[in-house]
């Protein structure tokens, strides 16, 4: 299949001094370093990308076929790396050909939604592989609210989407989440099971009738508690919306911060919940994959 051609985007970014040169011929990038710098081998040239020392119309690209187009111009660093402004919103702790997993800090949507669109983590990341090639893309395989903090997956090609999805309750083997609830919870370990159905405002219900929804599960243990919070470490059986929001609701100790499942106090001034353990089996590879994001310090402190 021909590859689309394609032209780097812009970053807004000083460009660093060095050799620059205008793209004459339609070529690909290696190809072209290799004609303009005779005086360098191939490794050297090789490592210039890798270090990301190579911009094309202003955007870092490390790719070494990436396709050059006539008028395009080819910068070279003056031999100090570029450092790259991290983003606030998330970190990336993983990436490689096939996902992308980050770090995700609350307040940030996982995908834009009808009434807000405001930038998403899946924007934001679409940017971040565009850098490297325009015709990049970012797939969604699951979602974190907007207020719940921690590890979140995409992928980077829709077969690859379509597979982690399609196998989900195979492929993961662990998902654990850190909540902060109101209240003294009594029993310091217990399982909650219920029937999950969306109501008509988009809020979710719990329910016994078994016709009347999907079937949800959820582990929970107590780590520490006192008179007005408990912190609790809880694992996921099912994956359903706002599953763990409902069932702390259930039980009378609404995550704080959940005004739409009951809570009456904000002390952190956010929801207290985070993804912090996420484990699966890599798409491709098979490999068992294991990530893990520190519990937020603004938890602990409340205790």
């Amino acid at each position: 299949m021909k590859k689309k051609e394609n032209t780097a985007r812009p970053d807004k970014k000083k460009v660093p001094s060095g050799p620059s040169f205008t793209v004459s011929e339609k070529t690909e990038l290696m190809t072209f370093l290799m004609t303009k710098m005779e005086y360098k081998s191939r490794n050297k040239i090789k490592s210039l990308l890798g270090h990301k020392m190579v911009l094309v119309d202003g955007a870092t690209v490390t790719q070494f076929n990436h396709p050059l187009l006539p008028g395009q111009k080819v910068q070279i660093g003056s031999g100090q790396k570029q450092k790259e402004k991290a983003p606030k919103e998330y970190t990336i702790v993983f990436e490689d050909a096939d996902i992308i997993v980050i770090d995700k800090q609350a307040g940030l949507l996982s995908i834009a939604t009808d009434d807000e669109k405001r930038a998403t983590a899946y924007s934001l990341l679409s940017q971040h592989v565009k850098k490297q090639n325009r015709d990049n893309k970012i797939f969604i395989v699951h979602r974190l609210d907007r207020d719940t903090s921690g590890l979140l997956v995409f992928a980077k090609s829709e077969n690859v989407k379509r597979k982690m999805q399609d196998s989900w309750d195979e492929t993961v083997l662990e998902r654990t989440y850190i909540a902060v609830v109101e209240g003294c919870v009594e029993k310091n370990k217990d399982t909650i099971s219920s029937f999950l159905f969306e109501g008509k405002t988009y809020k979710m219900h719990s329910s016994r009738d078994e016709e009347k929804g999907q079937k949800a599960i959820t582990h929970y243990q107590v780590l520490k508690k006192k008179k007005e919070f408990s912190l609790l470490k809880v694992n996921l059986e099912t994956g359903r919306k706002n599953q763990i929001r409902v069932h702390m609701q259930e039980i009378g100790h609404s995550i704080v911060g959940d005004r739409k499942y009951g809570a009456l106090s904000n002390p952190l001034k956010r929801m207290g919940l985070h993804a912090q353990k996420l484990a699966f089996l890599h798409p491709s590879s098979g490999k068992k994959m294991y990530f893990e994001s520190e519990t937020p310090a603004s938890f602990l402190k409340l205790f």
